[in-house]
């Protein structure tokens, strides 16, 4: 099985909405490769369980496909913005682990 490992620079996004959701969208190439390695563990929504760390914080969390972007949507809670100091337009470095 491909590496389930993948450090990935994105940005920041806020969802035009009610709810303050801020997304980072998975570029379309590591979205593919994700898609093309582990589609077999999707779940309802075509959702993948993942671990994420950024900065001094790891949570477990799911990344959702989003056609419209082309690529995984991955949603960042509030206590991990708040605790990284992250704000919508931040370009951010992460690790996301596939959870097999």
């Amino acid at each position: 099985m491909q590496d389930c490992e993948y450090k990935i620079t994105a940005k920041v996004w806020l969802y035009p909405g009610l709810a303050a959701w801020h997304f980072i969208t998975i570029p379309p190439k590591e979205s593919k490769e994700i898609t093309s390695h582990f589609s077999a563990l999707k779940r309802g929504w075509g959702s993948l369980r993942v671990s994420i760390t950024i900065g001094e914080t790891s949570w477990d969390t799911s990344i959702f496909p989003d056609k419209k972007r082309g690529g995984y949507l991955l949603p960042l809670k509030k206590e991990v913005r708040k605790k990284e100091k992250i704000s919508n337009g931040d370009t951010l470095t992460f690790l996301l682990k596939i959870k097999l």
